[in-house]
């Protein structure tokens, strides 16, 4: 009988801890199916569909099915392929140099002067309170031949660059980028550094290690969690990547309205008027980007349990 008492208090308050938890995961739930799951569902059912011309052509146009017909027409496309191919040199530029600053930044932040900290962090985090927009706007200012002072600067000293260029575009969308999010993830990673036991540093320093070892061999694989968090962030943000090279193209005419595929999408949609085909080449990059984010997360869970 006692059991049995026992056991119908702690019922209870599973019970009850359950509603509770529901009760509040619920807006997040709902906000997730309006804002994700159904816009998703819109779009798959849409690129399975094509808008056709009834009749002889005098009339309106007619909706039809055609199954996975936009899908194959998106990934024939060469301008649809050639987008992965400047993303894939993109994230071969930008993540390492991203990363390596941000660590880098981080780990000084960390030995810093108390009193400088909070005034290094705010520098390093501005450029990230600036919009993405306004940001490219500002660079686009920059690498423009003419008006840049950049450019008339290194243009005075003998050294001809084309910021504009088809060579150098790719890299001055990089620049931006790192620009934009290094300071961002130094926060991220300055944060995770406090969270390391100042014990096992001391005991580092004991031993005879000196800053740099320390920084290498203890730090950096103690906030390796952190920098999986950031990998994966960041590899999402690449496939959306669309307000830099959108704005730059209208400074050159290296980037095209269909550079990489989120441009591509857009031009379909609103340039074209091909809703469907930009609703497949949107799930396409929804696929992907699940699709390498599991990968991203199990290679760093792999590593961080090795």
């Amino acid at each position: 009988m006692s059991t049995t008492m026992t056991r119908s208090p702690r019922r209870n308050r599973i019970r009850g801890g359950g509603r509770v938890a529901a009760l509040f995961l619920t807006p997040f739930f709902a906000l997730f199916v309006v804002a994700m799951l159904a816009p998703l569902c819109y779009a798959v059912g849409l690129s399975l569909f094509a808008d056709r011309r009834s009749g002889l052509g005098f009339g309106g146009f007619v909706r039809e099915f055609v199954g996975i017909q936009n899908y194959r027409d998106v990934l024939a496309s060469e301008t649809f392929v050639a987008g992965f191919g400047r993303l894939a040199l993109y994230v071969g530029m930008y993540i390492p140099i991203m990363i390596g600053l941000a660590l880098l930044m981080a780990l000084l932040l960390d030995a810093a002067v108390t009193k400088a900290k909070r005034f290094f962090q705010l520098m390093l985090f501005l450029p990230h309170a600036v919009p993405g927009v306004i940001a490219a706007l500002i660079w686009s200012y920059l690498y423009t031949p003419g008006v840049s002072p950049i450019v008339s600067a290194l243009a005075s000293g003998g050294i001809q660059v084309n910021f504009l260029g088809a060579s150098m575009v790719l890299p001055s969308i990089v620049n931006i980028s790192v620009w934009e999010w290094t300071g961002y993830n130094v926060i991220i990673l300055f944060t995770a550094l406090q969270a390391v036991p100042r014990e096992v540093i001391e005991a580092a320093y004991v031993d005879g290690a000196s800053g740099f070892r320390t920084a290498l061999s203890i730090k950096t694989p103690l906030i390796a969690p952190a920098l999986s968090v950031i990998l994966l962030f960041t590899v999402i943000g690449t496939l959306q990547m669309f307000t830099e090279p959108s704005i730059l193209s209208r400074a050159t005419t290296s980037v095209t309205s269909t550079w990489v595929p989120n441009m591509w999408a857009y031009d379909a949609a609103f340039n074209r008027n091909n809703l469907p085909q930009a609703a497949a080449a949107s799930v396409i990059l929804a696929l992907l980007a699940g699709v390498l984010s599991w990968i991203v997360t199990r290679f760093t869970s792999r590593k961080a349990t090795s």
